[in-house]
């Protein structure tokens, strides 16, 4: 399981969200609160929880950096 952020921009009434997979909720937050900062047209946002691969973590410093998968 991970997690993602949807976010609502001004205008529109469908949720949104783009391919970023964090493997906590707090992760997701973090990011979610930096994108509704940067980005103007934020209306809401919300963390949902996904099947998909966890493919990113959020560093201490707020960098996004990749998490390469394990080969089997």
């Amino acid at each position: 399981m991970s997690y993602k952020v949807e976010i609502q921009v001004s205008g529109e009434t469908t949720w949104t969200g783009n391919a970023l997979r964090f493997a906590t909720k707090q992760e997701a937050e973090t990011y979610a609160k930096d994108l509704a900062r940067r980005w103007f047209l934020v209306k809401e946002w919300r963390i949902a929880e996904s099947n998909e691969v966890v493919n990113y973590c959020l560093n201490n410093d707020g960098s996004l950096e990749p998490v390469l998968a394990l080969a089997g």
